[in-house]
């Protein structure tokens, strides 16, 4: 007598048949599809064993039901950010939420890096030194006169010297940048010259 061969759930007779395996017990693929498969976050069906399964973040969709939640284009294979639960191609997630940097005027695309201060916002390479035109980055920086310096140039543009050993003369206080997630990411130097001292010798 032939051993059988059924589906672990209904007992239909699996010879002849496409089956599935879920921890070692074969199913049809009706069976299979009600019990275990996910449920699309788009159109609510399930998400058939011949489909694609796209997920994000335990979420669920059918390929033709992966698209931008305002524009309606696919997001398969590509970048997209998330917004209240919903899913965003990077340009209408640019056009409707991202900043505008400070110095070029464009768009801070989700995913880069930015810097921060007063609420205003650059592109890491647009956020330079007034002077000397080098990206300031995570370094610190004195603003004056709604321009940015790093702290050498500062120096060398602004503060006294001592006529000894040549160095400025300047008193820091230092505060920290932090960025959006409040993480800190440099530091603004709060310089006060010191006045021209008369020395009696």
């Amino acid at each position: 007598m032939t051993e059988r061969f059924d589906c672990h759930y209904c007992k239909e007779s699996l010879f002849g048949k496409k089956y599935l395996l879920r921890e070692e017990n074969p199913y049809c693929v009706k069976c299979y599809e009600n019990l275990y498969s996910n449920s699309c976050e788009e159109c609510k069906k399930p998400i058939g064993c011949d489909g694609k399964d796209l997920s994000y973040k335990d979420r669920h969709w059918h390929e033709a039901c992966f698209h931008c939640f305002q524009c309606k284009r696919s997001l398969v294979d590509k970048p997209f950010a998330a917004k209240d639960e919903h899913l965003i191609c990077t340009e209408c997630y640019s056009n409707e939420y991202s900043s505008k940097c400070h110095e070029c005027k464009k768009t801070i695309m989700p995913g880069t890096r930015k810097m921060e201060y007063k609420g205003n916002s650059w592109h890491e390479t647009c956020f330079i030194c007034a002077r000397c035109q080098q990206p300031i980055g995570t370094k610190s920086f004195i603003p004056k006169e709604n321009q940015n310096f790093c702290v050498p140039c500062y120096e060398k543009q602004f503060a006294m010297h001592c006529i000894q050993c040549k160095k400025g003369l300047v008193e820091q206080n230092t505060y920290l940048l932090r960025n959006a997630s409040g993480t800190a990411i440099a530091s603004i130097v709060r310089n006060v010259l010191y006045p021209w001292w008369v020395v009696a010798f």
